[in-house]
């Protein structure tokens, strides 16, 4: 999955969106990656991946980060292309 758009579960670091630079054991990096803090029209990391949000203005996404460390990924799901996109054009949500 290098390379590819995923979604990671972290154990205690929350949920992400991003490309998939490496993983190794539960170490997993992600470039052009946000972090999905609350989602709405989703039930879960699955269907975020397959089908994205159905109210994303309702969601809180955070800005896009150059990169990140993930120390505690417990699952890591390839997006499809609608998935992708729909993530992406969710409004940045930031104080």
């Amino acid at each position: 999955m290098i390379g590819k758009y995923v979604i990671v579960r972290g154990d205690r670091s929350g949920v992400f969106a991003g490309t998939l630079v490496s993983q190794e054991g539960r170490t997993v990096v992600l470039k052009n990656v946000r972090r999905l803090w609350k989602w709405y029209g989703a039930t879960e990391c699955l269907q975020i991946a397959m089908e994205g949000v159905k109210r994303p203005r309702d969601c809180r996404f955070t800005m896009t980060a150059e990169s990140i460390t993930l120390l505690d990924a417990i699952e890591i799901i390839p997006t499809t292309a609608e998935a992708e996109a729909n993530i992406k054009a969710v409004p940045v949500w930031k104080m």
